[in-house]
């Protein structure tokens, strides 16, 4: 679980956005970067008998964890820090291209997802080879009880308005082969995320992303 703290932290860095706030406030910043590290490694740990691949990294939660300091150098919003706790759980760590599990951490907006985002030209042509040749083993998994319990289905918010190059409308594939990323998501509720249960609720629905998380990264290895 996630101490209130945690939350209150997050929530007054949203309405003061700055350095000098910040600065005056690092003891609490650190206190809640603690606490939200305490988390990541319990999932890191919890992950290691649901995916081989994790538990043979060595992946620590410093591996894992977005920094605070937002890119501003093209943006027009220029508030300096991020207003949430990110962790991207791969085996390679946020810097890792490859599928994986991630948890935000946001009040009003928190939320467990997996799967590729966006992934390079070559990573997105060679998914959507592997789901034309096994569309029945990717629909498999989006059907499990386990999958279909903890989402809703893949984000369609990026998908293609027409079939990408080489592939016909008629395709049985089609509309995921529309797709240029293959990612789900679940919404966390402030209460959730300071109860007991937090950890193995997120689990949980690591667990149920597995499958999909390795066909993806089968196809893109």
């Amino acid at each position: 679980m996630l101490h209130p703290s945690t939350l209150t932290f997050l929530s007054d860095l949203k309405e003061n956005n700055n350095k000098p706030w910040l600065d005056a406030n690092r003891a609490s910043y650190e206190a809640a970067k603690g606490d939200f590290i305490q988390l990541v490694t319990a999932l890191i740990d919890g992950l290691a008998p649901i995916d081989s691949a994790i538990a043979e990294s060595g992946l620590q939660a410093k591996n894992c964890m977005f920094r605070i300091n937002r890119d501003i150098r093209f943006s027009p919003n220029k508030s300096p820090y991020k207003t949430n706790f990110g962790a991207w759980l791969n085996p390679g760590g946020k810097k890792s291209e490859s599928a994986g599990y991630y948890l935000n951490v946001q009040p009003g907006g928190s939320f467990v997802a997996g799967g590729l985002y966006m992934p390079d030209p070559a990573a997105l042509a060679a998914v959507r080879q592997e789901i034309d040749y096994n569309l029945n083993e990717f629909e498999g998994l989006l059907n499990q009880p386990a999958f279909a319990r903890h989402f809703k289905g893949l984000d369609r918010s990026d998908a293609l308005q027409r079939p990408p190059k080489g592939y016909s409308a008629d395709n049985p594939a089609v509309e995921y082969l529309k797709l240029k990323s293959f990612t789900v998501s679940h919404p966390l509720s402030d209460t959730d995320l300071t109860k007991s249960t937090l950890t193995k609720r997120v689990l949980d629905a690591f667990a149920a992303l597995q499958p999909l998380v390795h066909y993806l990264n089968r196809a893109v290895s």
